[in-house]
């Protein structure tokens, strides 16, 4: 595997597919993905903080990202009622 293959292993917003499907989405599950490209995994309302949306909309560009396959969730190991989100590779 060449350090070019590494990279878009690593960082999913420089897969030209995984770019491809984001296109195709509205702008705030775009912002959702940029921010969590910053700093992930995040909650639900660490997103809404970050990206300034209001927690509704951050909820729609998360199920709109999950059904896109483009972001995954888990539970949080400081708070196991919540849900993290990170982008997928």
């Amino acid at each position: 595997m060449s350090a070019t293959e590494e990279v878009v292993a690593e960082e999913p917003m420089s897969d030209p597919e995984f770019r491809e499907k984001l296109r195709e989405l509205p702008p705030s599950a775009k912002l959702v993905a940029k921010v969590l490209e910053g700093s992930s995994p995040l909650s639900q309302g660490q997103l809404a903080d970050e990206s300034l949306l209001p927690d509704r909309t951050v909820r729609y560009a998360l199920n709109r990202l999950e059904e896109e396959g483009l972001v995954g969730s888990r539970y949080s190991f400081h708070d196991a009622r919540k849900q993290v989100y990170f982008l997928a590779n």
